[in-house]
Formats: structure tokens, sequence, C-alpha cells
């Protein structure tokens, strides 16, 4: 996930550019509405903290975003040659960048600001239309990992679901994350369906700073032939949740 859109791969991104002024706006404003929380990368791609928008100041052309957990963090922030930005938005992936980020503050705290950017990239994969899963009663997926005394199942907690793969967070850096590792056997427990048997395939990883300055990291996975009664259970979870989301914005 090169540093100028390093989740799209060789993808062409000019059918996904954004260049109005008032759409760039109002996908920022969108971020800030809603507290969707942002990745910020830099030195390409290798160091990551999550952030949120906290304000869109339109007549001086800024953008204030939450600052990262430590004075070194964010002074390796502001002196980045490039920094990079990727969110999901209402079921759709924005992505951004900027090189002129300054500390300032914002409501009393650290803060950091830059410039309003000059075009996104907005990218909308309805195939594999990721959500993310709940917080509150966090979802766990059953990997058998490799160890000394042989395999043992461990839990994982899950980010983020879609018809083609999972994310997951591995706190005690237990998966092997080389690119193309398949992990057999795995299982989640989805609340109301019960458990599903998967395998699984290491896409990518990241290692990401929280908030309250605890590091993690973040693992891409994807299905591996993943059977049509076993697709449909993903498939009626994610409308589930949709369901649910939709209901909390709308207030019902």
């Amino acid at each position: 996930m090169s540093l100028a859109l390093p989740s799209l791969g060789t993808e062409n991104q000019s059918p996904y550019q954004v260049e109005s002024r008032r759409e760039i706006l109002a996908l920022l404003k969108g971020f800030r509405d809603k507290s969707q929380l942002i990745s910020l990368m830099i030195n390409n791609g290798s160091e990551a903290f999550i952030t949120s928008v906290l304000d869109i100041d339109d007549a001086n052309n800024t953008v204030i975003i939450d600052s990262a957990p430590g004075h070194e963090a964010n002074q390796r922030i502001v002196e980045a040659s490039s920094v990079f930005f990727d969110g999901l938005l209402d079921r759709i992936s924005i992505q951004f960048s900027s090189s002129k980020l300054q500390r300032t503050q914002f409501e009393g705290r650290p803060a950091l600001q830059m410039p309003v950017p000059t075009s996104v990239i907005r990218l909308q994969r309805r195939e594999n239309y990721r959500i993310n899963t709940p917080v509150s009663m966090p979802i766990k997926c059953v990997i058998p990992i490799e160890t000394e005394s042989g395999k043992q199942n461990q839990k994982f907690s899950l980010v983020d679901i879609s018809c083609g793969g999972i994310a997951i967070l591995d706190d005690r850096n237990l998966i092997d994350i080389t690119i193309g590792t398949c992990y057999e056997f795995c299982q989640i427990d989805i609340p109301n369906i019960g458990l599903i048997d998967l395998t699984l395939q290491i896409r990518n990883s990241q290692e990401l700073t929280l908030l309250n300055g605890k590091t993690t990291r973040r693992i891409g996975c994807a299905f591996v032939n993943l059977s049509s009664r076993t697709l449909t259970s993903v498939q009626r979870y994610i409308m589930k949740l949709e369901r649910e989301r939709n209901a909390k914005m709308t207030g019902m």
C-alpha cells in the first residue's frame, strides 16, 4: 500500500483522479464530519500513523489533521519529502499526498496542517467492497501459527472484511508477512452466522502507530478458493453491517 500511490500498484490512476476543488473539499469534510480515521504514511510507506481530519479552512486553503504521538514522530512527518494519505469514506478509498506539513495547534492541542490537496484519487471497487468491522464487538480470526512445539491456533482482530479478503491486526508479530504466504484451516466466527472455514494468503502489511502511542501491524489477506457457501455467508455479514451502519447514520 511507491509513495505516490502505494496501494494502487500499477493501476491506471487517471480515471479515478479528482481535481475539482469543490469535490475535494466535500471529501475532506466528509472525513471530518464522520470522524473517519486515515492512514498517514511516510518513507515510502515504511512508517505509518493513524490520523483524522480535524478542520478545513477554505479561506486559508489549509487542512488540519491530528498529530502523531510523540515529538520525534511529528518531526519525521514535517521533514518528510512527501506524505501519503489513504482513508475509506462511504465504501470509497480516498488517497492523496502532500509535501508541506507543518506543526500547529487546534483547540489547544498539537496538530498538523497542510494545503488543501489539488487532486485526490477516488477508488470504488464495488466487487470487493470493504466495510469496517465493529470496534465495540471485535470479530476474531483464528489462524494456525507454526511454533517450536507445533501449530497453535492464535486469534487476531479483524479490521475490515470484503468478499475478497480481510484485514487483521497482529499486535505480537506472529504472522509471516512474506507476500504470497498461505495459511490453511483458518476460521472466522461471524455473529449470527457462525464459524466459517477458509484459507488466507498474505497480500500486504503495514506498521501502524495508534493514537494512544501503541504500535501494531495491519495485514491484508486474500481469500483463497472460497467456496460459494462461504462466500454467501461473507456477503450476508457485509450486508448486515451495511444495514446497521446506515441505520446509525439516519438515526433509526
